[in-house]
């Protein structure tokens, strides 16, 4: 992959936390119907998503997870006249491990004309916060909720990965069960909230931690008794993120290709017996179906 030299506009984006946001207002009348055509590809019950919804990207580390979120935010942040939505997203980074310049590796790749200007526009749509640990990611939650009444296009959050402080908060907890999951079901609960309430699409990431074991029979769940997929599934996060997730979808490595970027995705509604499946490469210039 050829390096790209970073933009000498870019060191304001990478660290904007949500003290810095920029008040943007747009109709929301506008944004009830802007986002169907995020990526059909990736929703087994009506081709789309729609506010309410909330997606988990589930799969070992390496499946091409954060490439695909790259390509929903690119997605969303670019103007209607490159082919985006135009609106605005959220990205809570747990893992550190957001790209500033890939991503505007991946702007400049989609856009006819990527100006410097036009790439500020599209950054300008994007706020990034970080988080190191469960307790900071719900007081910012709660501190974020003003937020989405000021910014009527601000229609997306993406946590990467909500599943970051599993072991940490495990650890933490000791012997009691209820301490160690405490915030972790405090952040779904409250993020249920502001989905609801605010008419929002959750997307967030889960890694698989949980290996499969020889004596695993019980506390593995497969997947084709819930949607037809063959595709094996070991909850591990606390009840109430699993009953507020609609659409899951689970990312795997293709084996039998010898490009070590070409990846598979099962994607299933939770609540109805809908699949699709579908497989993606990544190139220089993102997610390519």
């Amino acid at each position: 992959m050829a390096v790209t030299k970073e933009p000498s506009f870019l060191s304001s984006y990478k660290i904007a936390t949500f003290p810095y946001f920029k008040e943007i207002h747009s109709c929301s009348s506008f944004i009830c119907h802007s986002l169907k055509n995020i990526e059909p590809c990736l929703f087994a019950d009506e081709g789309f998503p729609i506010h309410g919804v909330v997606v988990e990207f589930h799969g070992p580390e390496g499946t091409g997870k954060t490439e695909m979120l790259y390509h929903l935010i690119a997605r969303c942040v670019l103007p209607k006249s490159g082919g985006g939505l135009e609106v605005e997203v959220m990205f809570i980074d747990t893992d550190y491990h957001f790209d500033m310049l890939r991503l505007v590796t991946i702007l400049e790749h989609r856009l006819s004309e990527s100006t410097e200007e036009i790439i500020k526009q599209c950054l300008g749509r994007l706020f990034l916060v970080n988080c190191n640990s469960s307790t900071q990611l719900l007081l910012t939650l709660y501190s974020l909720e003003n937020k989405f009444c000021a910014h009527p296009s601000l229609c997306i959050v993406i946590l990467d990965s909500i599943s970051a402080f599993y072991w940490i908060d495990r650890s933490n907890g000791g012997e009691s069960f209820n301490i160690q999951e405490m915030n972790l079901k405090r952040c779904a609960e409250f993020l249920e909230k502001l989905v609801r309430e605010h008419h929002l699409a959750l997307f967030a990431t889960t890694q698989t931690i949980m290996q499969k074991s020889s004596n695993s029979t019980e506390s593995s769940i497969p997947l084709k008794l819930h949607c037809e997929a063959d595709v094996e599934y070991r909850p591990y996060l606390c009840k109430s993120w699993q009953q507020m997730v609609t659409h899951r979808i689970f990312f795997s490595k293709q084996c039998n290709f010898s490009s070590s970027k070409a990846f598979s995705i099962v994607s299933c509604h939770t609540k109805k017996k809908h699949v699709i499946k579908c497989s993606f490469s990544v190139a220089e210039c993102g997610v390519q179906f």
